[in-house]
């Protein structure tokens, strides 16, 4: 069974899982790299497409319900019309449906019938298949080698639990001497001598037991720290697709996986190892009482491990149910109250508490099916046991009256059957829950396994003639990129050919969808180029490096986001050592200064990550003062001025008109198409300058601008510089001046 990890990526699942059917295991990380999917999913063709690179033979069928039993499984069935599932066996009037988004389910035709649209896709090996193991896996022994200072905690701790176990050894002879020596010879002063000395070991016992918990709790919480914190970086330098394509639920759900794993790395498997060999040793000792009553010890233990490794499956099965319906509820409830506002507007309260509560009781009753399995079991273990006991008593006894045992010998027989079976249960449970832990590691294998950015750092990076990356000019250059979001989708951008000179004010327009958005993330270096190559200063963006761009550039985006902080921290993006001087000269370039200052606290005044202290047009200020904090060499604006009145905006531009730096932006207001050098209309997936009046007209909705649009890209720019020459001069002349102290 393979779980999607996106949120449309069921087809890609799918075909894992047929594909693991017939020999060709491949992990949905590997699958997805080589055939990406978008968030609009992929249709059937696009299955097609990729089972044929898997060599697998897609036959597509449109089937009635009554012949799926005829089908050659492992098929795809669509599924409520949005969806993939796989269709694993046919029992009669049963289906055995592998979901990639809800796991195992059984079904009646009956009940199939409103999920089943009517279309089937057969795969089978297509000539050239090959049975091969191209999983991507995370091993314990991946997580172990970053952690530092986890294997002398281990040792230490595998020290004090050995003298643990060896006074826990000893404990039962002390009933056997007790109850054969002294009783039967009424001697007080070897009682005493016995009392004194196992009470000493009993103190031994303690004070080790105490330090070996100190020694856990500081290994568990170093272990998880680091494995934490390293994840956390990993999951930072992700890709933006990376997050674009996850639930934020999900992934705070994979992010909580580390948990189990520390907790068992900490103590479990320490544990493991001491019950391991403390069980070989009592066994030992068993024996040496009684061959015959250790067979029967040995025997109960079997049936107890064929039981426990019988129900493996649907353990892991009910667990994973469990951590994905969690997953879900929590995406849920974060999506209800980050979107408050709209639920309120539309008076949908009580639709979307029906949604959380749905998503509830599912995690609920997935949290009841791994009771009732542990009920189940646990009632087995204790009726197993229990019948051991018994007839170990039973024969024990018979021993003793036979003269083969001693009353004392019984009661330290049974004093170490129990010590094994303690112990010898533990490490079966350590080794299913170390087994268990493939689970949580597959889910965090999808954050770490994916490939984050390459951030090079700025001091590696060298101009062509020499110089050092402090003297970057900024020079932006695309040269024939295109864009899709998987190789079956349209292209979004193509052979697109710009160059951007320092200090230039350019502006995109074009029609909502055009590209105009994934343009400019390309240009910031958020998405990878499909097609061609982004330059700065003639380096390729590879060369020159994405952390040494991004720290010479600022934005406002549209899915601009403040954090928890003061409205100062937010400015300076928290920077540790904050130039208080700029914050308010930033402040006053993006025109909010004076309505920080008459807030109550001022800079300091609190802001919730949604900023809800502030009005749409206050946060688009305070996020443009953010990003003028960096001193960018560019700036780019997508709608960075649409929440703003237009006194505000004016103010605005005219700051930003008095920076030597330059200016991209993405607009549909005349205001910002008035203060560009050039205009490129974005449309089509092609990119073409148009002469400023006709994109000013085209903003203003003027008959025929279209038409003028229409032309040549050589032809409209002649135009555009003859017709707007001496304002270019005039705002070239603005642009040059020192920027403006703060108000």
């Amino acid at each position: 069974m393979i779980r999607q990890t996106e949120a449309a990526e069921c087809g890609l699942a799918c075909l894992a899982m047929v594909a693991a059917f017939h020999g060709h295991e491949i992990d949905l990380n590997t699958l997805r790299r080589r055939h990406p999917v978008s968030l609009k999913g992929a249709n059937l063709k696009q299955l097609i497409d990729v089972a044929d690179h898997l060599k697998l033979m897609a036959r597509p069928l449109r089937a009635e319900l009554e012949a799926l039993p005829k089908i050659t499984v492992p098929a795809i069935l669509h599924w409520d019309m949005n969806h993939f599932v796989v269709l694993a066996e046919v029992r009669g009037n049963r289906l055995v449906i592998h979901d990639p988004a809800a796991g195992v389910r059984e079904m009646t035709l009956e009940e199939a019938s409103p999920h089943f649209t009517g279309i089937v896709l057969e795969l089978t090996p297509a000539p050239g298949f090959e049975r091969r193991d191209e999983r991507q896996r995370m091993r314990l022994t991946d997580l172990w080698s970053r952690a530092h200072g986890l294997k002398p905690a281990i040792l230490q701790t595998l020290l004090l639990s050995v003298m643990l176990q060896l006074v826990a050894l000893v404990a039962p002879f002390y009933m056997q001497v007790v109850v054969d020596e002294v009783l039967v010879k009424f001697d007080a002063d070897l009682l005493l001598v016995l009392a004194l000395g196992f009470g000493l070991l009993v103190a031994i016992q303690v004070a080790t037991q105490w330090l070996r918990g100190y020694v856990i709790l500081y290994a568990a919480n170093q272990l998880g720290f680091q494995m934490v914190a390293n994840l956390f970086r990993h999951l930072l330098r992700l890709p933006l697709a990376w997050f674009e394509k996850r639930h934020i639920g999900d992934v705070v759900s994979r992010f909580s996986s580390t948990q189990p794993i520390r907790d068992l790395f900490a103590e479990g498997l320490v544990a493991a190892l001491i019950d391991g060999v403390m069980a070989i040793t009592t066994l030992v000792l068993i024996f040496a009482y009684s061959w015959r009553l250790g067979l029967v010890v040995l025997a109960a233990l079997a049936l107890y491990l064929l039981l426990r490794l019988g129900l493996y499956r649907a353990f892991r099965q009910r667990n994973e149910e469990q951590i994905v319906a969690s997953a879900k509820e929590q995406t849920n409830f974060m999506e209800s109250v980050r979107a408050i506002q709209s639920i309120k507007l539309f008076a949908r309260e009580a639709e979307r508490q029906s949604v959380w509560q749905n998503r509830y009781a599912d995690r609920v009753n997935a949290g009841i099916r791994v009771g009732r399995l542990n009920i189940g079991f646990e009632a087995a273990n204790t009726l197993l046991f229990g019948i051991e006991n018994v007839v170990v008593v039973y024969l024990g006894a018979r021993y003793v009256m036979d003269g083969a045992l001693t009353i004392g010998m019984l009661f330290a027989f049974m004093s170490y059957k129990q010590n094994f079976t303690d112990k010898a249960v533990k490490l079966v449970e350590r080794l299913i829950e170390f087994r268990l832990l493939d689970l949580h590691l597959e889910r965090i294998a999808d954050i770490a396994l994916a490939e984050p950015e390459e951030t090079q750092e700025a001091h590696a990076v060298r101009r062509l003639d020499g110089g050092s990356a402090d003297e970057v000019a900024g020079r932006l250059t695309l040269e024939g990129v295109g864009f899709r979001y998987a190789e079956s989708e349209p292209w979004v951008l193509r052979d697109v050919d710009l160059e951007i000179a320092p200090g230039e004010r350019v502006v995109f327009i074009g029609p909502s969808g055009g590209g105009k958005t994934t343009l400019v993330k390309i240009m910031l270096a958020l998405f990878e180029p499909v097609e061609g190559r982004l330059l700065v200063d003639g380096l390729p963006l590879a060369h020159f490096g994405r952390a040494a761009w991004r720290q010479r550039i600022a934005a406002v985006m549209q899915e601009d986001a403040l954090l928890s902080g003061s409205i100062a921290d937010n400015i300076c993006f928290f920077d540790p050592e904050p130039d208080l001087v700029r914050i308010q000269e930033c402040a006053a370039l993006a025109s909010i200064h004076h309505e920080i200052a008459a807030m109550p606290m001022g800079y300091d005044s609190l802001i919730g990550d949604m900023g809800t202290v502030l009005s749409g047009g206050q946060r688009q200020r305070v996020l443009l003062a953010r990003a003028l904090y960096r001193r960018p060499q560019a700036l780019f604006l997508d709608e960075g001025t649409a929440n703003l009145d237009p006194a505000n905006e004016r103010r605005v531009l005219d700051m930003l008109d008095g920076l030597s730096i330059t200016r991209i932006s993405v607009a549909h207001r005349e205001s910002l198409l008035a203060r560009a050098d050039r205009v490129f209309e974005v449309a089509g997936g092609r990119v073409r300058e148009i002469p400023i009046p006709t994109a000013r007209a085209m903003a203003a909705g003027t008959p025929g601008a279209g038409e003028t649009a229409s032309k040549t890209v050589a032809g409209t720019a002649e135009t555009a510089v003859a017709t707007d020459a001496a304002d270019h001069a005039d705002r070239k002349g603005r642009r040059d001046r020192p920027p403006p102290a703060a108000e």
